[in-house]
């Protein structure tokens, strides 16, 4: 008996009726893979692609060629210019102060961030205590410089730091009463030997010896002084006046109406070189010189009278100008350090740490072995960043050094942007500066870019 076959209702075979008829193989070459459709990628790169093709590439290029010509271009000159380069004075300068500023500037940032950051973890207005320190990267470099300028200013009233430093040295040694001063007339002379001023004749006890001075202003003496006064003579002593001879109209040499004592200075009996007696002037100048042998003597006023009083340190000198220059960068950059340092720290596991506390760890060792291995690719990548930084700084230089060292204080940056627009520029010169920093930089950035990509992959 013949037993029909069971169909579905479009006329293939029923679920477990048979196998279906084999299907056609498609039609696709061997091998052949999706293709994808770079055309809408290209279009969003080529903005960017331009951007980057006219304002980096094309510089980059042109300088390289530009530093094979002279100063104005019309004349092929071959490696002239990167021999000038290493041959001319200032520009071994700003080379060796960029190196002084690698060498020193992105290790102590970095180190006073990492030491920062741990430090304010503790405290309870940590955050706070963090924003004060990154406010200084809200400033412009150039902002900064002024203000850095006017901190290292040599003039204690204007300059912070030396009026800081002259109220430590008063506080130690007291500042003379009359700077400057110097005698009338030739009573008195300068003594190289002693310093201060000695007088050219000599006086036995019983004398009386007048001392006029000038060079200082009226206005400019103690509170406590009084007029001055001629004393009467004493047996045994040496009785002396020292007053500032400078009424106007009065006698030169003389003691006039109106004309006060110096109070306060020291006066020193001299015999054979040796002091024998010394005594302090009063409110009206007037001094007694006592306990005096029979002899001759000479009067001496003690260099100590007339010292110039500190006026604090040449910061902005040639010697200083650069380690001040790099003070005020690490005071501008070390809120960045501190911002990327802090926020390494706070994806650090606390596990680790608290398990090499629980092992017995001091702060110390805990901090040293777990903290900054844990921290050490973030450390690298704001030494880095910073070393790049450093490499371009410009505007801290042109503002906070003086134009009398400004030769002194120079860095490769602007050592190129004074040779190319200064007077007289030189382009040519410029664009071999140009390439000499573009070969310091470039290898940075290589070495980033692969550590970037190394992480990636792992």
């Amino acid at each position: 008996m013949t037993t029909a076959t069971d169909t579905t209702p479009d006329g293939g075979p029923a679920a477990g009726g048979g196998a279906p008829p084999p299907s056609g193989p498609k039609e696709t070459g061997s091998g052949d893979k999706p293709r994808r459709n770079f055309g809408p990628a290209v279009l969003f790169l080529l903005p960017a692609l331009a951007f980057l093709g006219v304002f980096l590439a094309y510089p980059a290029a042109y300088s390289v060629v530009r530093s094979f010509f002279d100063a104005s271009g019309s004349q092929f000159v071959g490696p002239g210019n990167y021999v000038e380069m290493f041959t001319d004075d200032r520009t071994l300068t700003a080379i060796r102060n960029t190196g002084i500023w690698v060498l020193v500037a992105p290790a102590l940032v970095t180190g006073l961030g990492l030491v920062l950051a741990v430090l304010t973890e503790r405290i309870r207005w940590a955050t706070a205590f963090r924003l004060l320190l990154f406010m200084p990267m809200a400033i412009s470099l150039f902002a900064s410089g002024i203000i850095f300028r006017l901190v290292y200013d040599e003039d204690p009233d204007r300059g912070v730091v030396n009026a800081a430093a002259v109220t430590v040295h008063d506080m130690v040694a007291a500042p003379s009463d009359y700077p400057g001063a110097r005698p009338r007339g030739d009573v008195l002379e300068g003594d190289d030997a002693r310093g201060g001023y000695t007088t050219a004749s000599s006086y036995a006890p019983g004398d009386v010896v007048e001392l006029p001075l000038v060079g200082i202003r009226p206005g400019d003496l103690p509170e406590q002084a009084r007029p001055a006064a001629t004393p009467a003579a004493a047996a045994g002593e040496i009785q002396g006046v020292v007053w500032l001879d400078a009424a106007l109209g009065g006698e030169a040499g003389a003691i006039d109406p109106g004309e006060n004592g110096m109070p306060r200075i020291t006066v020193q009996a001299v015999q054979d070189g040796a002091v024998a007696a010394t005594a302090t002037t009063g409110d009206d100048g007037r001094f007694t010189l006592t306990s005096l042998g029979p002899g001759e003597y000479t009067v001496h006023l003690a260099d100590d009278n007339f010292t110039e009083s500190f006026r604090g340190l040449t910061w902005l000198g040639p010697t200083l100008v650069t380690p001040v220059i790099i003070s005020s960068w690490v005071w501008i950059m070390t809120g960045f350090a501190i911002t990327f340092i802090a926020a390494g720290l706070s994806a650090i596991p606390r596990d680790a740490l608290e398990a090499a506390r629980v092992d017995g760890a001091t702060e110390w060792q805990v901090f040293r072995k777990v903290t900054i291995p844990l921290l050490g690719p973030l450390l690298l990548v704001v030494f880095v960043t910073l070393v790049i930084n450093v490499l371009k700084i410009f505007d801290l230089v042109l503002v906070i050094a003086p134009g009398s060292v400004q030769a002194d204080a120079s860095v490769i940056a602007l050592q190129m942007w004074q040779v190319s627009f200064g007077a007289g520029g030189n382009q040519g010169l410029g664009s071999a500066l140009v390439v000499l920093l573009l070969l310091l930089v470039l290898p940075i950035m290589l070495f980033n870019i692969r550590r970037f990509r190394r992480e990636r992959s792992s």
